[in-house]
């Protein structure tokens, strides 16, 4: 069992693997590796799914395969299974991140087994098989819904959830306050980073500060829990191809991503930016959803990180407040950002006729393609725009 920061009574999780018939049991405290191996090459580069989802349950899977893995040599084992349904992302994730790592492990897949799925088609046939053999399990035929929890969220699938016009029941969401019952008093905070990564969490009404990696985001997890911060409720495209409807709670992650976006804006050259933006974030994040950490494209993607974020130093203040991550300020000594010569009120050593030459020369093959429009008949003062509809 994988210790990543999930909230649970490891003690009667033992008790319950060997009472159905384990032999050894196994638990791997592997926060620190999460955070750090993880968690933070993800902020760095920015990652997100489809504009929304923050990739929690996509970032914990290597951490858990590699601590199966390290179980699985030391006890000297030629399988290891999973219990993820045959539909989801998570086999794919697994399977693949075993296979990265030792390339002669075999896989059980019991969903996968058609003896297996033909028997218990759903949820609802595994909560009656457990009732009928005193399995103790947390769903229920009420809350049947499908959780994975870990130290940077929690997320929510099938039962109720899979029609997706239905709104979540206030009462399934764990990790989060719901914003309207969030304090209604504002909280301030500041966050450091050096090199991109988050080194000192500041709370002024606690008067004290963080700077330990998983004692940063613990501490995050819990202000963004308290003021209602980091729910999502998504319909995404899984990588087998199936759509499906997920609900997530992400605290700390989704301050930290605020931050760290926002302070990228004052020290980050904006090509550098743009490159990272377009190639490290978008495959980062298709990589760890589609399950390939372990593999030669991740290493390759990954060495681009260091050298975008080498700028990225500085402090960002924010402002905590229902279920929102204001940003109310961002100071650094990278100096990128010259506030004489962006300033409307002075010169600052920029000189305006400079601009004319810039317009002349940008506005070139903007003039040939209005005058190309202009002999076709289809300038854009045209009655009609060129795919057809009237202007």
């Amino acid at each position: 069992m994988a210790d990543v920061g999930q909230e649970e009574d490891f003690e009667a999780a033992q008790k319950k693997a060997l009472a159905v018939g384990a032999k050894k049991f196994f638990l791997e405290d592997l926060k620190r590796e999460f955070v750090t191996q993880l968690i933070y090459p993800a902020l760095q580069a920015n990652c997100i799914y489809e504009n929304v989802y923050l990739l929690g349950t996509s970032l914990a899977r290597p951490v858990i395969a590699r601590g199966m893995m390290s179980v699985a040599d030391r006890e000297g084992c030629d399988y290891v299974s999973h219990g993820c349904t045959g539909k989801g992302n998570d086999q794919v994730r697994f399977e693949l991140a075993f296979y990265g790592l030792k390339p002669d492990i075999k896989v059980i897949a019991p969903w996968r087994i058609p003896d297996f799925y033909h028997r218990f088609a759903g949820r609802q046939a595994l909560l009656a098989y457990a009732a009928e053999k005193k399995i103790p399990v947390q769903q229920t035929a009420a809350k049947p819904w499908s959780t994975d929890e870990n130290l940077f969220h929690i997320s929510y699938e099938a039962g109720i959830l899979e029609d997706p016009d239905i709104t979540p029941p206030t009462d399934m969401w764990k990790l989060t306050t719901a914003p309207e019952d969030a304090p209604s008093t504002p909280e301030r905070i500041s966050i450091e980073f050096k090199a991109g990564l988050p080194v000192k969490v500041t709370v002024p009404e606690q008067q004290k500060s963080f700077t330990d990696a998983v004692e940063v985001f613990t501490t995050l997890n819990s202000l963004a829990r308290k003021h209602g911060i980091g729910r999502i409720d998504i319909v995404e495209n899984r990588f087998i191809g199936v759509k499906s409807r997920g609900c997530y709670e992400s605290p700390a992650a989704t301050i930290l991503r605020v931050a760290h976006v926002d302070l990228e804006g004052l020290t980050l050259d904006r090509n550098v930016r743009a490159l990272r933006d377009q190639f490290v974030t978008i495959e980062l994040s298709r990589i760890l959803y589609n399950g390939h950490w372990f593999t030669p494209e991740r290493e390759f993607v990954t060495s681009a990180i260091p050298a975008s974020q080498r700028t990225v130093n500085g402090l960002v203040r924010l402002k905590l407040y229902k279920g929102n991550v204001v940003v109310e300020g961002r100071s650094s000594d990278e100096g990128l950002y010259d506030e004489r010569e962006s300033s409307m009120d002075e010169l600052g050593g920029f000189e305006p006729t400079d601009t004319s030459g810039f317009i002349q020369i940008e506005s070139i093959r903007i003039k040939k393609w209005a005058q190309a429009n202009i002999r076709k008949g289809q300038a854009g003062v045209a009655p009609e725009d060129v795919y057809g509809s009237r202007v």
